[in-house]
């Protein structure tokens, strides 16, 4: 049987750690936890869980990941957030795996709770993550705050494990909204970095689009109440990040006026 890291940074998680550490008992030889100081209890909460805690300022989602993956014993990772959980099936897999890995990376579906229900359309499932690797051949990359891992090797040896990891999102639509507001923060200002540019035609193309997408062609209409939301504050997202994208291009070009 090979070993097995099991990774996750935190902050302020104590709602959700806890389960999240139960569901990869029995998987896991060892836990690694990286917190950003967090100010609640989930320090306590990892330390009833016999966890690797280590504390550092969180700087970035690629960041903190590739940094948590320092902390490893083992040259096999199953990085997770907080709020996510193994199914049984998704487990029992992974154990079967572990008795000789024979590939690169693993991925598998993600199954997306909001609010009072699973979501099995609206662009939200098949939710496909790579999160099963070995650290020595793929790291942390994409674009803050959505990050992915990327194999060193673009032929790496990946196998699809058939179970779903569970992920629960958000508990309340004021919290969604909340979140939309800071991952749109971010978005916009990396894709600006990025030099990519927004106007008028971009955003309201761009946000339409998303809703048709996913509301119609994804199935959201059947998901019920929560899919229009979900399908909804998606297309909101979009609207805002490129909003947001156009202000900062717009500081951008201000900029190189005032140094002319």
């Amino acid at each position: 049987m090979e070993k097995l890291s099991i990774v996750i940074i935190t902050y302020n998680e104590e709602k959700n750690i806890e389960a999240c550490l139960k569901s990869v008992m029995g998987v896991a030889d060892e836990i690694v936890v990286l917190d950003s100081f967090s100010s609640d209890n989930t320090k306590q909460v990892c330390e009833k869980y016999n966890v690797r805690f280590y504390e550092h300022k969180f700087d970035g989602h690629i960041q903190q990941k590739n940094r948590a993956l320092l902390y490893a014993n083992y040259d096999y990772v199953l990085s997770l957030d907080a709020d996510e959980r193994l199914t049984e099936d998704l487990r029992t897999l992974i154990k079967i795996e572990k008795q000789n890995f024979k590939h690169d990376a693993y991925y598998f579906n993600r199954l997306n709770y909001y609010c009072t229900k699973f979501i099995k359309y609206s662009g939200w499932y098949p939710d496909r993550k790579l999160r099963l690797w070995n650290k020595n051949k793929g790291k942390w990359g994409g674009t803050n705050p959505h990050d992915k891992v990327i194999m060193n090797d673009k032929n790496a040896k990946i196998k699809y494990l058939k179970a779903d990891l569970l992920h629960y999102t958000y508990y309340s639509i004021k919290q969604h909204i909340e979140q939309i507001n800071k991952f749109t923060e971010i978005g916009a200002y990396e894709a600006n970095k990025k030099g990519k540019k927004s106007n008028i035609i971009i955003i309201i193309i761009k946000s339409i689009w998303k809703f048709i997408r996913n509301y119609i062609l994804k199935l959201g209409f059947l998901d019920g109440y929560y899919g229009f939301v979900v399908c909804s504050l998606t297309a909101q997202e979009t609207f805002i990040k490129y909003v947001k994208l156009r202000e900062f291009n717009k500081e951008n070009n201000n900029k190189l006026m005032d140094n002319e």
